[in-house]
């Protein structure tokens, strides 16, 4: 093996193969005055590669989970080596280390031993695996990364020299266990999720046998262990239940002691503490850190407030479907402000403890109530609200209490044009008293909504008016969760058990929590394509997205209402009254139902193109929210300077976002960044744009005279806007 001294004289190595191991690279020794490792460079793009095939030993089949993050901004170090890194990433294998054999230390991930009556290798089994390495992506160069393994970490064997899990541990602990079929806990997952779902046993054998397959080869011993597999974990889930203890609270207690990884706050009743559970599995977890870095997580809460024994809220974060995927649920009838500092606290802990540098973009809620300064001080972000509650109760209940479908419209489109003259000045108290005259003679819904809502319309209006307003897209994804939740917590079998919350924890953790694990899997793997579609399907957006324009017919003259053709059936057409409105009322099933449906947000997309509709209310607020900044300062000063500025980086990070979502070639975005500069010391600097989007690259060069000049009129015609 080659022994170097700099970096600049390792080779750049991209192998062919699709996903490779440790075996497809020439490995050089890198000698430093402290340490000497065998390394390899290879393109930063391919690093994934390389781990699917580190774990794809034939030998020791493994999962290898990050257990060390160090991140370092660009531009933030004067100085640097040639080794330095960007991004460093320790990735330890997953059947490693509770004790690394004898006498050994424990590494901070893994404090929890789970499964301890069963032995047989599984990722979960810490059986004190050495085998670790370090990906560092360099500081000098950002599109290349060095991978680090030392001598004596690149076996999968314990302290004392012996292989400790695969097919060659001798020391595998239960009856037969050579010879059971290996169980990843992705493949556990899978089967465990199918049968909460109630799907067939032979279908779940199926799709369990393909699973193990892949490590154990196809025979009939193998296909035999499988069966008696899946059919005993079929009987133990069928007999699980929920009631650990007759007693509610006590059962609650026992389930805490047994499943302390899932549980990231917990706080017991007393005479001064109020009854808090905050259960988020290592799944959830690790969603939350992926989709929820520098992105947005939403809030539906209050959930079963009337009918649950503690309600129930739900964080959620946007997939990469922009589905809203559950990550961790609060059960507590507790919003006082210490109470949610206490539980938001621990989470984002939970989160930094894994990735340091995890960050949120923004805090949708969709409650008026709720405490807005944990969530400003906690999680330093701004923070939305959405529609969505606010849509589908009032539409609900005029469906409900009102019997005509002219007059169901015509109140729901007055409501709406309340909400929507909050930025014009109009007064709330005269323009509900209008209402209640012109509908005198709807008795259910106006006492209804005198009740419930004229009490706080101005609290609800106030934080309508004063937090930015999310659009169509995410509160559709929050109603398609809060529908899904209902459907699973609410069902006539389980009406008896509503006031027990070890009922509600069991709920979520087994069958909910099974439905959306399986619902990424199938759609990251693309199998179980029923399911995928199903998923895909899951939100009124994307079902809106499958309908085409000219299926959509505008009434120009009075815009009193639009149509839509069904898809399904061509003798069909959906009308949609106040097209162009949140608050347009369609008369199909769904809809009827309360819910924002497909063809809504149809109309309102198109509507949304032509300047005769009015905008939506996301757009409005966003609008009033950059008057409000560009009208704050009364004087020629440098706050006006300020507030231009703060205006145009907004709008400039839009237009790329807008860029980026809209292309379907990301390579021309990227080309269309700023370039780079270069000081005459010689460090490389990247000109401030978007955090998101400033990507550096090493193949940028120094800004042309014509590109500076074009930036300094740019400037100067900022200042004088």
């Amino acid at each position: 093996m080659a022994v170097v001294e700099s970096i600049l004289d390792i080779p750049v190595q991209d192998p062919a193969e699709e996903e490779f191991c440790w075996a497809d690279l020439t490995w050089t020794k890198f000698r430093t005055s402290e340490r000497e490792d065998d390394v390899a460079l290879i393109p930063y793009e391919r690093v994934d590669a390389f781990i699917i095939g580190e774990c794809s030993n034939i030998e020791c089949p493994t999962r290898f989970h990050i257990e060390r993050v160090r991140k370092r901004s660009f531009g933030s170090l004067k100085e640097y080596k040639n080794d330095d890194y960007l991004e460093y990433r320790l990735y330890w294998c997953s059947f490693g280390p509770e004790n690394y054999g004898e006498g050994g230390g424990i590494l901070p991930s893994r404090r929890y031993r789970l499964n301890t009556r069963n032995r047989a290798a599984r990722p979960q089994s810490m059986r004190g695996c050495k085998c670790h390495f370090v990906v560092k992506r360099l500081y000098a160069r950002p599109s290349l990364a060095l991978l680090v393994y030392n001598d004596n970490d690149r076996r999968h064997v314990n302290d004392s020299g012996f292989v400790c899990h695969g097919p060659l541990d001798r020391d595998a602990i239960g009856p037969g266990a050579k010879k059971i079929p290996y169980i990843c806990n992705e493949i556990q997952q899978q089967t465990m999720s199918m049968i909460y779902l109630g799907i067939p046993e032979e279908n779940v054998l199926e799709k369990h046998i393909e699973g193990i397959q892949r490590y154990c080869g196809s025979n009939a011993k193998v296909n035999s262990l499988a069966s008696q597999y899946v059919h005993k974990l079929g009987m133990i889930i069928r007999r699980s239940t929920h009631e650990l203890d007759l007693d509610d609270h006590a059962s609650i207690q026992m389930w805490v002691e047994r499943n302390r990884k899932s549980i990231f706050f917990y706080q017991d009743t007393s005479e001064a503490d109020s009854f808090i559970l905050g259960i988020q599995t290592e799944w959830q977890l690790q969603q939350m850190i992926r989709f929820g870095h520098r992105s947005l997580i939403a809030a539906d809460s209050t959930f079963g407030i009337k009918r649950l024994k503690y309600p129930l809220s739900t964080l959620l974060v946007f997939d990469s479907r922009q589905h809203a995927l559950p990550v961790a649920w609060v059960i507590t009838r507790s919003f006082a402000k210490l109470d949610v500092s206490k539980w938001m606290k621990a989470l984002l802990g939970r989160a930094r403890s894994v990735e340091p540098a995890w960050k949120v973009s923004g805090f949708l809620i969709d409650d008026a109530a709720a405490e807005i300064d944990p969530i400003r001080d906690i999680f330093c972000c701004p923070v939305l609200f959405s529609l969505w509650r606010v849509r589908r109760s009032w539409l609900r209940n005029i469906v409900r209490k009102c019997n005509n479908i002219e007059v169901q419209r015509e109140i729901f489109k007055r409501l709406g044009k309340i909400v929507y003259s909050i930025w014009g000045g109009v007064d709330t108290l005269a323009a509900l008293e209008e209402l209640a005259q012109d509908f005198v003679d709807q008795t259910a819904f106006m006492e209804y909504f005198k009740a419930s809502w004229v009490p706080k319309i101005e609290m609800w209006l106030s934080t309508i008016r004063t937090l930015p307003l999310a659009s169509q897209e995410a509160s559709g994804a929050i109603e398609a969760y809060h529908v899904k939740l209902k459907a699973k917590l609410f069902d006539d079998s389980h009406l008896g058990a509503l006031q027990r919350v070890d009922w509600l924890v069991h709920k979520l953790t087994t069958e909910l929590h099974s439905s959306y694990w399986l619902d990424r899997y199938a759609d990251e793997s693309d199998s179980f394509q029923n399911v995928k579609e199903e998923y895909i399907a899951s939100t009124s957006w994307h079902r809106a997205l499958q309908i085409p324009d000219s299926a959509v017919t505008l009434d120009d003259q009075e815009q009193l209402f639009a149509k839509v053709l069904s898809q399904k059936d061509s003798s069909l057409t959906r009308l949609v009254w106040n097209p162009g409105s949140e608050f347009a009322f369609c008369d199909c099933a769904w809809s009827i139902q309360g819910n924002l449906c497909k063809h809504v947000i149809k109309v309102n997309t198109i509507c949304a193109n032509h300047q005769s509709y009015q905008p939506s209310m996301s757009f409005q607020s966003f609008k009033e929210i950059l008057m409000n900044l560009w009208r704050k300062p009364m004087d020629d000063s440098v706050s006006l300077d300020l507030s231009v500025a703060w205006t145009h980086q907004m709008l400039d990070q839009l237009q790329k976002l807008v860029e980026l979502t809209g292309s379907s070639d990301i390579g021309t975005v990227v080309n269309n960044l700023p370039l780079k500069w270069v000081s005459k010391k010689g460090r490389t600097n990247v000109g401030k744009r978007s955090p998101t989007l400033a990507l550096p690259s090493s193949s940028q060069g120094m800004q042309t005279a014509a590109v500076r000049k074009k930036n300094r009129k740019r400037k100067r015609l900022s200042r004088l806007r």
